[in-house]
């Protein structure tokens, strides 16, 4: 089905006292225990628990943490409140504010490398409590490429933290670059349907594996093909990199010397190499589950497997836990046998759409690291069992449906990388990972080879140890479907500066999932505290 709406170029009341900001960061604040934590990853459940003691902290020393600058922006806002909060289903903000949200947009170099080039315009969102000053200062907040990538996130997380953020920042979402205003839909459905749909069954013995891999492979030529026609100058803009640029081209516009900011997933990677190229503008930034990037293909996507399948048996754990699991006592037996079974005989729907193999498990991946999604994604998956593939096939709107992120997904991805992987190479890759992810290992080997046809660039540049700027606050979840919690490791091991939380949870973006992950972030935001090294949240 087509979807509208393709991306737009250009040329081509005060802040609280001191006193009620600490009372609620001290309500916020849950137990953390500092050094290795002898507990096992447990299944998320929530933040509903008794709130134990604060987490240990380290109070910054004089010009360790930078006072938040004053926003004057440049950029033309117009009220937006009703529309995007519409979109977002009208969620209750958890602070009880307010809230106020408006939308502007900025140009910026089509290609960073050639600023006398074409401009692209990317849409940018602003949200505060309703009664906000206008000079609030600014907290950036840049979505993951894969799960969220609109600007529209930071209206999301506006309704999920605390009084207190909100009460020293004003949210700012940028669009990453093909998502949000700036969509990019450049390919033929049913290509991109191939793409998701490879049988998961590839890698056992028997399976027609090379015949699947060479109809996926001609699928990924296709897009290419529609894409590279579509945007020949800017799709290899579409990249972690040139998010960089754009993050430093919204500092200037939105008046700052100093920028704050929380990236998730490869938003984070993208603040990596922004603070690494401008260490002097960086303000107080939160890393929130950055892959290693020194890693390579097929290892992150390897790591991207083991998240996984981490991740689903923290959903199967909550859900059996909760008693009674519509899913049964063994949920993985349950759900691999209904993989099996729409290998064989795929479900139809009521629109034209078809429950396969792969695109039951692609429906998987895109739930299963959110925990608030599980209760959807069980329902989901019971009715896949009795026939009925619209709650799983809906699962996947967010990239397949007519605003979604597909298309700007897969060239970040691509871009990012400058390694192609052979149908031989994948192949091979299909049997190992066949019983080592035995849920997603297959389709993610599958996925490698929708890169394959696509020029290769330069990549991910390193961003290096970034050691002029102050200190970073890197989040890691133990269970995380987009970057494994070892790569997060490695990433913070990396930086001069970095200071790493461990979250013992399930989900992409640890923030703010829990009290204790919440309360040692808005310390760091709000008073300029930092967590002793080595801090562990509970799930």
């Amino acid at each position: 089905m087509a979807r509208p709406g393709r991306h737009a170029r250009a040329s081509r009341t005060r802040l609280p006292s001191r006193l009620l900001v600490a009372a609620l960061l001290a309500v916020l604040a849950a137990g953390c225990a500092v050094g290795p934590s002898q507990r096992p990853p447990v299944a998320v459940r929530g933040g509903d628990a008794m709130t134990p003691p604060a987490p240990p902290t380290t109070p910054a020393a004089p010009g360790d943490l930078p006072q938040p600058d004053p926003m004057r922006p440049s950029i033309r806002f117009a009220d937006c409140t009703a529309d995007t909060l519409a979109a977002l289903g009208d969620p209750a903000p958890a602070a009880g504010v307010p809230l106020r949200v408006d939308c502007g947009a900025v140009d910026v170099p089509t290609d960073p490398t050639r600023a006398a080039g074409g401009r692209s315009r990317l849409g940018v969102v602003r949200v505060a409590a309703a009664d906000a000053p206008q000079d609030r200062p600014p907290l950036v907040v840049v979505g993951d490429s894969a799960t969220d990538p609109s600007a529209r996130h930071a209206a999301l997380l506006a309704t999920q933290v605390s009084a207190a953020v909100l009460g020293g920042y004003q949210l700012v979402g940028l669009d990453r670059r093909g998502a949000g205003s700036d969509l990019l839909d450049c390919s033929d459905e049913d290509a991109r349907v191939g793409l998701i749909g490879a049988d998961p069954g590839i890698g056992a013995p028997g399976a027609p594996t090379n015949q699947v891999l060479a109809s996926v492979l001609d699928d990924a030529r296709s897009v290419v093909q529609d894409c590279y026609l579509d945007e020949p100058e800017a799709l290899a803009t579409y990249s972690t990199a040139a998010t960089a640029s754009d993050i430093d081209q919204l500092r200037q516009r939105l008046g700052v010397t100093r920028l704050s900011a929380i990236g998730i997933g490869d938003g984070a990677t993208a603040l990596t190499l922004w603070a690494s190229a401008h260490p002097d503008a960086v303000g107080r930034l939160v890393l929130d589950g950055p892959s290693d990037p020194g890693a390579v293909q097929p290892d992150l996507t390897e790591a991207r497997a083991a998240g996984a399948e981490q991740s689903f048996d923290a959903f199967a754990a909550d859900c059996t836990a909760r008693g009674a699991c519509p899913l049964g006592p063994d949920p993985r037996a349950t759900v691999s046998a209904l993989v099996s079974r729409l290998g064989a005989q795929p479900v139809p729907a009521a629109d034209g759409r078809r429950l396969t193999a792969g695109v039951a498990v692609n429906a998987l991946l895109a739930a299963v690291g959110e925990p608030r999604s599980w209760p959807a994604l069980t329902t989901a998956l019971v009715d896949a069992g009795r026939g009925v593939p619209g709650a799983m096939l809906a699962l996947l709107d967010p990239s397949m449906g007519r605003e979604g992120h597909f298309d700007s997904a897969l060239a970040t991805l691509c871009n990012d990388s400058n390694r192609r992987l052979t149908p031989l190479d994948v192949a091979g890759l299909a049997q190992r990972w066949h019983d080592a992810y035995p849920l997603f290992g297959t389709t993610l080997a599958a996925s490698l080879l929708a890169c394959a046809p696509w020029p290769a660039g330069p990549g991910l540049p390193a961003p290096g140890a970034v050691p002029g700027a102050p200190p970073l606050l890197v989040l890691a979840a133990a269970h995380d479907p987009r970057a494994g919690a070892d790569s997060v490791r490695r990433a913070a091991a990396g930086l001069a500066t970095a200071r790493l939380v461990s979250w013992q949870g399930t989900g992409t973006g640890s923030y703010p999932r829990t009290p204790c992950i919440s309360g040692v972030v808005d310390r760091m935001l709000v008073q300029g505290q930092l967590p002793q090294a080595n801090t562990v949240c509970p799930p």
